[in-house]
């Protein structure tokens, strides 16, 4: 391949319309009738989707690699094959109701770096890599962010492989049946940097009016569920004083919950999402509660003080309102903080192409946090039409991705060197 000498930052960008009609020729795969896309991990409509995306980049010179959980490796080859990569990517399977662009810009993002630089016959150093990773979203196969976790060693191969669906239908078997049951032994030690582009899926950048987001790190998170057990009771007949109202335990938990967030902004988080009241009839005084609780942090200590101010509110209500509870951990992630070198990456190609930009942390997971454990790693948001995703009505403009994708390409070649 020719070396061309230029000043990449000042004349070297991606194709705006190449970008835009691959992210809409994948979305047909599984489209909605409302817009959106229903592509679930390990499904037929993922099959054709990977396919897809390993047709085009063999179209592009790329060698092809698939791990045992299904992760998809595109590499580029660099002048110095030995030298570690310089990876990007992320994952192209939805939520039921997903939209066109999480996840999957991500990934067409990549192969269009990858595309531009074929065009301009520009050779790097080091190679670069285009990964999909498998089940992101975790909706059919639990946990999320499976193949960057199985990749990274946060999450055992063998026990993810034998994780099912509500079919009974495992991630290892669904992967024989799409044919991306891998042998590649893919070295998770070998990696430069790492970046991943995605939607911001929440508001603040346009909020902001700015159109690039340099993600500094993401929140650390800690899930609970809490049963509340008191004592169904005639609605009529019952004093006031005389009840063992689990339900107004519970709405007092939920109000404390988003007082403790408060307390601790700007990136403090508190949410009770899922609340089951038993029994459920008008005239009967309620005597179970099962709900959810989820609170974030970007700092741990503080993320800690939030978990342990939980603990006392519900011991608290429980003893003032005569209830029983058992407060459950279900998840506890520490929080991210992406690499300075990544990170200062991205600053330099968004100041260089003139946009508009700002420091934020993800309040939401995302593959590059696994990475980040293991690897220098960042990320680039841009905004979503009014911060909605997993929604069949996600939207993005067109040249907010295109923007995006070649500060992505940059801060790739920054890491790369170019030849």
């Amino acid at each position: 391949m020719n070396t061309v000498q230029l000043n990449p930052v000042v004349t070297l960008h991606t194709d705006r319309e190449r970008l835009w009609d691959s992210l809409m020729e994948l979305a047909r795969l599984g489209a909605t009738p409302k817009g959106g896309v229903n592509r679930q991990a390990l499904t037929d409509l993922d099959r054709q989707a990977r396919d897809l995306f390993v047709e085009w980049c063999r179209a592009e010179g790329c060698s092809i690699r698939v791990d045992a959980i299904g992760n998809i490796f595109a590499q580029r080859p660099g002048q110095e094959p030995g030298l570690p990569v310089v990876m990007t990517g992320s994952h192209i399977d939805t939520q039921p109701t997903g939209g066109k662009f999480d996840g999957c810009y991500g990934v067409m993002a990549g192969l269009e770096v990858i595309r531009t630089l074929n065009q301009h016959n520009i050779q790097t150093k080091a190679p670069i890599e285009v990964v999909v990773w498998t089940n992101e979203e975790g909706c059919r196969f639990p946990p999320c962010m499976m193949g960057s976790g199985v990749f990274t060693g946060q999450l055992e191969l063998e026990k993810m492989l034998a994780q099912t669906d509500p079919d009974g239908v495992s991630v290892g078997d669904a992967l024989t049946n799409i044919g991306y049951s891998g042998k590649a032994q893919v070295s998770s030690d070998h990696i430069k940097a790492f970046f991943e582009v995605h939607i911001e899926q929440g508001p603040i950048l346009e909020e902001c009016g700015k159109t690039i987001g340099v993600v500094v790190g993401a929140l650390g998170q800690k899930w609970f569920d809490l049963t509340l057990t008191g004592q169904e009771a005639h609605a009529g007949p019952t004093p006031m004083r005389l009840r063992r109202d689990a339900l107004l335990g519970a709405a007092e938990i939920t109000q404390a919950v988003n007082r403790i967030a408060n307390e601790h902004q700007p990136h403090g988080r508190g949410t009770v999402g899922v609340m089951q009241v038993h029994p459920g009839s008008r005239n009967v005084i309620p005597g179970q509660v099962n709900m959810s609780i989820d609170l974030r942090h970007f700092d741990a200590d503080t993320l800690t003080a939030m978990a342990n101010s939980l603990v006392e509110l519900v011991k608290d209500v429980s003893q003032r309102h005569g209830l029983c509870a058992e407060l459950t951990p279900t998840a506890d992630f520490i929080p991210e903080h992406f690499s300075d070198n990544c990170i200062d990456a991205v600053r330099h190609a968004s100041n260089q192409l003139g946009y508009s930009h700002m420091e934020i942390v993800s309040g939401a997971g995302h593959d590059a946090i696994f990475i980040g454990r293991i690897a220098p790693a960042g990320m680039i948001f841009v905004p979503c039409e009014k911060g909605i995703s997993h929604n069949e009505i996600e939207n993005a403009a067109p040249a907010d991705l295109h923007d995006g994708c070649n500060v992505l390409l940059h801060a790739m070649l920054e890491q790369a060197i170019i030849v």
